[in-house]
């Protein structure tokens, strides 16, 4: 019996050296990996190293890495020694269809699925490419494609007595929500969308491609629509406060000029609509396919093969999480709320008795 042990003892010792042996000879390489996420219940996809009371997307994914043997140990404590880069830093509670991050790893056999392997089925590794030696996800993506799923409910008019599951979005509505949407197109001072970021700080001018909303549906017997936004980067809570906006403009608790104000020097007070309705959908590399995509070596990053998982995803732990939480915790309704107490004119008015005691 003891010798029966003993064997035992020693094949598992066997196994592990020759796991070490194989990932010796195994040498890194600069990958993507394609994730998709539900954000509920993280704070946010950054790691906080040596905090770990605020759990982090990429706490379970380093984990995961780590246990499936395609970084070592080491590397999960300090990320930079596997040159590990986020597309996008979601904040808390936003989930990713399409987030990328790009990173060192053992090319492990069944990497994909080891990986997954290790991780909760509401995070999931779509897919995998080779990338340049040299690639950073963060520094080589040209666009980000984000949308924001939200109730219709959140466009009716202030003054009207509105039952939530009843509401439907009519087309007159929807065009002024698309004609609003559609000015933030271009370049913009966003420094009334974000937190410390002054008025001459040259870095809150940001590009907007696109932004639209979508034709509603219902689920669950609520009518929800889809705000898609594209643009080159965004700051913390820019686009949330960007739709918080528009939502208060057109329930009627704001002027449609508050949009230039909030583009001037002055301080406006700019809502934050709720975290939950809000996903990476995409990231865009065009720059570095055209330099790199057809080289012969290196693959474009594009996941037109992964479209159908993604949609699956979506479809399983995205949507339902989004639905389902506003039917429970009520976030939009109760942030609705909320629109009464911001201050719309202020810095306006301020403005006019400034003018007046100056003339």
């Amino acid at each position: 019996e003891e010798n029966g042990h003993q064997n035992k003892r020693l094949k598992s010792n066997a196994d592990e050296e020759d796991a070490e042996d194989q990932n010796k000879k195994s040498p890194k390489r600069k990958i993507v990996l394609l994730m998709a996420y539900s954000g509920k219940g993280y704070h946010g996809m950054q790691r906080n190293v040596g905090s770990s009371q605020f759990k982090t997307i990429e706490d379970d994914l380093v984990s995961a890495l780590v246990q499936s043997g395609c970084i070592p140990e080491n590397h999960g404590e300090d990320m930079k020694k596997m040159s590990f880069q986020r597309c996008a830093r979601t904040d808390k509670g936003v989930s990713a269809a399409g987030q990328i991050v790009s990173l060192k790893v053992r090319l492990i056999d069944d990497i994909l699925e080891k990986i997954n392997n290790h991780l909760p089925s509401h995070i999931r590794i779509l897919g995998l490419k080779r990338v340049t030696g040299g690639f950073n996800s963060k520094n080589k993506c040209d666009a980000r494609t984000y949308s924001y799923m939200l109730p219709t409910f959140a466009f009716a008019h202030k003054d009207h007595d509105v039952q939530e599951e009843l509401y439907r979005l009519d087309t007159e509505t929807l065009e002024r929500v698309n004609k609003l949407l559609a000015c933030y197109k271009g370049t913009h001072n966003f420094h009334n969308f974000t937190s410390q970021k002054g008025p001459r700080d040259p870095s809150a001018k940001r590009y907007i491609m696109e932004m639209y909303c979508g034709e509603p549906f219902v689920r669950e017997s609520m009518e929800f629509a889809v705000i898609k936004v594209k643009g080159q980067s965004f700051m913390m809570h820019q686009i949330r406060k960007m739709i918080g906006l528009v939502i208060a403009i057109v329930k009627g608790y704001a002027a449609e000029s508050i949009m230039e104000r909030s583009w001037g020097e002055e301080k406006v007070d700019v809502p934050k609509a709720p975290g939950l309705g809000l996903v990476l959908e995409k990231v865009h590399f065009e720059k570095y396919n055209r330099r790199f995509g057809n080289d012969g070596l290196h693959e474009p990053l594009e996941w037109t093969e992964e479209e159908e998982k993604i949609a699956i995803f979506k479809e399983e732990y995205i949507y339902p999480t989004i639905i389902n939480t506003e039917r429970e915790e009520k976030s939009m309704a109760n942030w609705l709320n909320t629109l009464p107490i911001h201050d719309f004119n202020s810095s306006a008015v301020e403005m006019q008795t400034n003018n007046k005691n100056s003339k």
